[in-house]
């Protein structure tokens, strides 16, 4: 049997100094000594390693509180608006709204991050898009004029990046460990998907089981004491390097393929989520139609874990993938069944998280050195104006030939999106 001295010495060693990762080579194994067991392979896992770092499990915690939210406060808007006020369209109209100033101001708060420090910009932003929740709160409650509904969901625009900025921290302690990095931006995108997956349903409990503004009200709560928690762990924030951020050329320069990539995923995410709500409803499940929806972020959330372990695919390989995948549910539709339709969402999901991890990676390789934020902020931008732009667009395809043959959107979404990866400028790495 192994000594634990001599097992712990032909481990690779990862530890922070300062505010910078350092990994010290393995010391040279005994020879007499054979390999240990199981358990010791077991306790080196990718995932052990990563949160082992200093100070990771901490911020990590607070993201995850603040980035819960996320996928909250569209759904409590939308059922507290119109259950005090009765009119859908209002509703859809306050949280369209909050949604492009939100793609209008979140380059620039990003880059204020970058410029300033992640505690100095996040915090007071955070308050003002809080205030701005409660502020719809009251408003709807008093039966304030519609306006007010408006200026208050839109002042949530300044809404900080948390998914960017844990990224950027995971990217700043990790520089010169690619497979460590590649790890930890998997576990991210996996968080994404669980955050969203399981937002939407707390959120509909809240607002249904308890009073229509809970879900708004514990979206606030947990969305600030989460990024208090984050922001207070200052050991792993990247430091400010003012000069980089003021001399660095624009993002969207840098970004310019990917931002049509990240904009064509978009539409596959948008369109895939209309169509299968209609497609679900016209089989008359209804509100048991979640679970079912649920399975595509289910999938993503396990294929991002398991990518973590693996060897990073090239984009075009990954969107290759999902333009194959995609096709399932059109497939499955035509069946007119619908545990066909459940196992290729959930099929189709397992294709999400490693694009978006991929192309992620070609985000952090591009973007200018200091503006890391905002170069993945104005990714995130993309992906939103292609939800909105799919969602209206497979809304006019239900209502024109039908929930089945509209699930031809999502998978043509895919195939330019294949085309868009298969451009010399995107499929490039970029600097290292």
């Amino acid at each position: 049997m192994p000594s634990t001295a001599a097992a712990t010495a032909r481990t690779p060693r990862m530890t922070v100094t300062g505010s910078t990762l350092v990994i010290t080579a393995p010391a040279a194994p005994a020879p007499a000594r054979a390999a240990g067991p199981g358990r010791s392979r077991r306790a080196q896992g990718p995932y052990r390693r990563l949160f082992a770092l200093p100070g990771t499990r901490a911020f990590t915690a607070g993201n995850l509180l603040a980035r819960l939210p996320m996928g909250m406060f569209a759904v409590s808007a939308v059922m507290m608006i119109a259950g005090q006020r009765g009119s859908y369209a209002l509703a859809g109209a306050v949280t369209a709204t909050g949604m492009a100033a939100t793609a209008l101001v979140a380059p620039w708060t990003a880059r204020l991050v970058d410029r300033h420090g992640q505690a100095r910009i996040a915090v007071p932003a955070t308050l003002i898009a809080v205030l701005g929740s409660l502020s719809l709160i009251v408003c709807v409650r008093t039966q304030a004029p519609a306006w007010t509904l408006f200026a208050s969901y839109a002042a949530t625009a300044t809404t900080p990046n948390i998914g960017g900025m844990s990224r950027a921290r995971w990217t700043h302690l990790l520089r010169g460990a690619p497979a460590a990095h590649h790890t930890a931006m998997s576990f991210e995108q996996a968080a994404d998907e669980l955050c969203f997956m399981l937002g939407p349903v707390l959120a509909a409990f809240l607002c249904t089981a308890v009073f229509p503004e809970a879900g708004t009200l514990a979206g606030a709560v947990l969305f600030l004491g989460g990024m208090l928690l984050f922001t207070a762990q200052r050991a792993t924030e990247p430091p400010v390097t003012r000069d980089a951020t003021a001399r660095g050329g624009s993002p969207v320069r840098a970004l310019g393929p990917l931002l049509a990539l990240f904009l064509a995923l978009g539409l596959v995410f948008g369109s895939m989520e209309v169509t299968s709500i209609a497609y679900l409803d016209a089989q008359g499940l209804g509100a048991a139609s979640g679970p079912v929806l649920a399975l595509q972020a289910a999938g993503s959330c396990a294929a991002g874990l398991l990518y973590g372990t693996l060897r990073p695919r090239s984009l075009r390989a990954c969107v290759c993938a999902l333009a194959a995948l995609m096709t399932l549910p059109w497939a499955a539709a035509a069946t007119g069944s619908v545990p066909a339709l459940a196992a290729a969402l959930l099929l189709a999901g397992m294709a999400t998280a490693p694009t978006m991890v991929t192309a992620m990676s070609r985000v952090h390789a591009r973007t200018p050195e200091g503006r890391l934020n905002e170069g993945m902020t104005l990714a995130v931008t993309a992906i939103l104006a292609g939800i909105a732009a799919g969602s209206a667009t497979a809304g006019l395809a239900v209502d024109h030939i039908g929930p089945a043959a509209a699930y031809l959107l999502p998978a043509a979404a895919a195939l330019l999106a294949l085309a868009t990866a298969g451009t010399g400028r995107a499929a490039r790495p970029g600097r290292a």
